[in-house]
C-alpha cells in the first residue's frame, strides 16, 4: 500500500469530524472545546479514539521520565493534534513527527481550527 493511501478511509473520517466541529463551532475557541466537540463527533461516528495519551520517550537506553502527551489517538493508528492558532508552523509539524517517532505510528494529523477555515495537514513518517 502506497504511504499516501496509509489509512486514507480514517483519516478522511477524522477530517470530515473536523469539518463538522469547525462549521459549528467556527474559530476563536481554546484547543481543550475543539478536542472535546472532535472526540464527540467521532464518537457519534463510531470512530475509536483515546484523549491525553501518554507516551514514552527513550534515549538510546534511557527512559526520560516525562513523557509526551498526545492529544488524541484514533483507532490505535492515527495521531491527531489539535491546535488553535493563525496558521500552522514548521515547529508544529516537527513536534507531529516527534510524536510519531515516538511511538512508531506512522500517521499524523494536525488539525487547526483557529482560522476561519479549517487547516489541516496529514503527515507520514
Amino acid at each position: 500500500m502506497a504511504d499516501e493511501f496509509l489509512y486514507g478511509d480514517l483519516t478522511y473520517a477524522i477530517i470530515g469530524a473536523a469539518m463538522e466541529v469547525h462549521k459549528t463551532l467556527g474559530h476563536g475557541f481554546s484547543e481543550y472545546v475543539y478536542e472535546e466537540a472532535l472526540c464527540y463527533e467521532m464518537g457519534k461516528r463510531e470512530i475509536p479514539v483515546e484523549r491525553q495519551k501518554d507516551v514514552n520517550i527513550r534515549y538510546k537506553d534511557y527512559l526520560i521520565p516525562r513523557k509526551y502527551r498526545l492529544d488524541v489517538l484514533v483507532d490505535g493508528k492515527v495521531i491527531v493534534d489539535n491546535k488553535a492558532t493563525s496558521g500552522l508552523t514548521e515547529n508544529d509539524e516537527a513536534q507531529l513527527l516527534n510524536y510519531l517517532k515516538a511511538t512508531g505510528l506512522r500517521v499524523g494529523l494536525l488539525l487547526n481550527f483557529g482560522r476561519a477555515s479549517l487547516e489541516y495537514k496529514r503527515m507520514i513518517l
